[in-house]
C-alpha cells in the first residue's frame, strides 16, 4: 500500500461534504425533521422537547445523539485495528461500512432506526476524516469550516501570504459543496421519498475509488 495519504485530498473532501450535506437535507425532510450531522441542532431540540414533557420528542432527538457517540468509537476501534493493514486503508473500510448501511436505510421505514444509522455513519465520517492537505476541516458540519477559512482569510490580508489565501478559498469551497449537497438531497427526496438515500451512496463510491487508485 502506497504511503502517500490520499484520504485528506481535496477530491475526497468533497465528495464527502457533497454527502454530508445530502444525508442532513434528507433526514430532515423525509425522516422527521432530525439532523443526521448537526448534533448541536439535535440537543437544543431535544432540551425544547424535555422543557416540553414530550416524551416522544425527547426519544427522536436522544438517540441520534447517543448514536453519533457510537459511531466516533467504532471509527476509532477501527483504526487501531487496521491503520497497519497493508491490503487496504482503515478509512476505506470506514467508506464501505458507510455505503452498506445507507443501503439499509433506504429501505427501513421507522424513521428513528434509520436516524439513528444515518448519525452513526455521519460520527464515523467526521472521526475519519478530519484534514485535507494537513488542514483540520469537517466533511459533515460546516461552522468549524467557516471559522478555519475566515481565520485564513484574516491572516491573508494581515501578512500578504496567498498560501492563506488559497486555503481559505479551500475551506469555502468545501461549504459550497455541502450547501450543494444539501440542495440536491432535498430536491431528489422530495421526488424519491426514503429511497433517495441511495444517491447518497454515488459520492462515497467515487471516494472510495479516488482512495483506492489516486
Amino acid at each position: 500500500m502506497s504511503s502517500r495519504q490520499y484520504s485528506d485530498s481535496l477530491r475526497v473532501g468533497i465528495l464527502l461534504a457533497l454527502t454530508g450535506g445530502f444525508l442532513d437535507a434528507y433526514t430532515y425532510i423525509s425522516r422527521g425533521n432530525v439532523f443526521a450531522n448537526a448534533q448541536t441542532g439535535n440537543m437544543v431540540m431535544l432540551g425544547i422537547n424535555f422543557m416540553e414533557g414530550n416524551f416522544r420528542g425527547i426519544i427522536n432527538y436522544i438517540i441520534p445523539i447517543i448514536a453519533f457517540a457510537i459511531g466516533v468509537l467504532l471509527a476509532e476501534v477501527i483504526r487501531t485495528k487496521l491503520s497497519k493493514s497493508e491490503k487496504f486503508h482503515w478509512r476505506q473500510a470506514v467508506l464501505a461500512i458507510e455505503i452498506i448501511l445507507l443501503i439499509f436505510v433506504a429501505f427501513i421505514p421507522f424513521d428513528y432506526v434509520a436516524n439513528t444509522i444515518i448519525s452513526f455513519i455521519c460520527a464515523m465520517q467526521v472521526e475519519s476524516f478530519r484534514k485535507f492537505h494537513g488542514n483540520a476541516y469537517a466533511t459533515t458540519m460546516c461552522t468549524g469550516n467557516l471559522r478555519s477559512g475566515t481565520e485564513k482569510l484574516v491572516i491573508f490580508i494581515r501578512n500578504k501570504d496567498k498560501k492563506h489565501l488559497k486555503i481559505a478559498f479551500q475551506y469555502y469551497f468545501i461549504i459550497l459543496i455541502f450547501c450543494l449537497g444539501a440542495t440536491i438531497g432535498g430536491l431528489i427526496t422530495l421526488n424519491m421519498g426514503l429511497k433517495a438515500v441511495l444517491i447518497a451512496i454515488i459520492p462515497l463510491i467515487l471516494a472510495l475509488i479516488v482512495m483506492s487508485y489516486e
